[in-house]
């Protein structure tokens, strides 16, 4: 039996082409969002934010960046080669959420070890990254939110890669709630060196659909290959691979 990977707009009637393990599509002749498995319309906020660096544009960012910071080689912007510049509209969920943490924990950096308690209350916009198999430093992307509009398909660029979710809203608060969480222990064992008690309530404002514009960079140096991810919307550097003397990440 052939696995159907492609369906047919409700609203356009073109068709929408997906892969194995995508939930929600999004038409790229009009903008439709549907969830895969029903072909119902996709009920939540999608957003997108705009990509305002062409081919040149962004290559006169990268080279700039390889000019800047004293951990590259100071020859890098003039010897290195852009071997591959792609953008791709990725994905991602931004969960709103209210979450206070009261801990309990042994301090025992002194002695003798003495018992502490704390809270911790904290407002978040987490990004959940909606691949599961997508290499992206979610966790150092900065999202700028400011910025994002309703997700209009006219803008996007024809030559642009345009991911669909692999994760649906309920999954993508899931993983928030959980990272969220680790992310206040984390916190906690700065101020304890042992967590015996940990209590979290997590409340959930509103889950954003967004797409957003990363440039996919690949460069050489010295006959080796270096990756770059950078984001179309600011031209701030997400994460780059630094040769050096060793081998760095900005």
């Amino acid at each position: 039996m052939s696995i159907v990977q492609e369906i047919r707009c409700s609203n356009c009637g073109a068709p929408i082409s997906f892969e194995p393990g995508e939930i929600i599509a999004t038409c790229k002749y009009c903008g439709y969002t549907v969830v895969i498995e029903t072909g119902k319309a996709f009920t939540f906020e999608h957003s997108m934010l705009l990509n305002k660096y062409d081919s040149t544009r962004i290559e006169e960012a990268v080279k700039h960046w390889m000019r800047a910071g004293f951990l590259k080689p100071s020859d890098l912007a003039k010897k290195s080669e852009i071997i591959e510049k792609t953008l791709v509209y990725i994905p991602f969920w931004i969960v709103t959420a209210e979450a206070e943490t009261i801990y309990k924990g042994i301090f025992e950096r002194i002695a003798p070890p003495v018992v502490k308690e704390g809270k911790i209350e904290k407002k978040y916009n987490w990004l959940v990254l909606a691949r599961k198999a997508t290499e992206f430093p979610a966790r150092e992307y900065d999202v700028p939110l400011a910025g994002k509009i309703p997700y209009d398909f006219r803008k996007i660029e024809a030559f642009a890669k345009i991911l669909n979710s692999e994760i649906d809203k309920n999954e993508a608060v899931e993983l928030a709630k959980q990272e969220i969480v680790e992310h206040h222990r984390y916190l906690a064992q700065q101020d304890v060196d042992r967590i015996i008690e940990m209590k979290n309530e997590i409340k959930i404002d509103q889950t954003v659909y967004l797409h957003a514009p990363i440039w996919f960079i690949k460069y050489e140096y010295k006959g080796k290959t270096y990756q770059l991810w950078m984001d179309g919307a600011t031209s701030n550097v997400i994460k780059g691979d630094i040769p050096s003397t060793g081998f760095g990440i900005f």
